[in-house]
């Protein structure tokens, strides 16, 4: 368990293209997460009190494989601003897959939180008109409906709001 809160799915080595002149490629000791991925220099730790570099789901837009060439498989992480990362891995790794993998399993945990928040704000707002529907025949439907006020006079009389 991290700092964050969030589950260690896989660790390891991935080695992440520069973005200066020469475009070299540098290791990174890296943490996948159910959040995203952790990039840490691999010589030492950092201190604890500085944030570690992360590619978080919620800004990644895709996770491209570009090629297998040789030993390593070479693919692009494109965050939803336009950014592309490149890394690179030994191909039994894996790293493009379960990188993949843990983030659409991430975008898909937040689309159900997004339609059950839907749900129940369209549950909220529905409940009025539920109580309304079950008030005694007795009572006047025109008084529970905010639109059609029936004050006493003409019952066809329209207050909009």
């Amino acid at each position: 368990m991290l700092e964050s809160g969030c589950k260690a799915v896989k660790e390891g080595m991935l080695e992440k293209r520069s973005d200066g002149l020469l475009q070299l490629w540098k290791k990174k000791r890296c943490i996948l997460t159910e959040e995203g991925l952790l990039l840490i220099p691999p010589k030492h730790p950092p201190p604890p009190q500085q944030q570690q570099p992360e590619l978080h789901f919620s800004n990644m837009k895709t996770v491209d494989c570009v090629e297998r060439k040789g030993k390593y498989v070479y693919f692009t992480v494109v965050m939803a601003e336009g950014k592309e990362i490149d890394f690179r891995c030994a191909q039994e790794q894996g790293w493009n897959a379960a990188i993949t993998l843990q983030m659409v399993q991430y975008k898909n945990r937040q689309a159900i939180l997004a339609v059950r928040s839907t749900r129940q704000k369209q549950q909220h707002l529905a409940a009025p008109h539920a109580a309304a529907a079950a008030l005694p025949p007795s009572v006047p439907r025109s008084i529970s409906n905010p639109l059609f006020m029936n004050l006493g006079k003409d019952p066809l009389v329209r207050w909009d709001f």
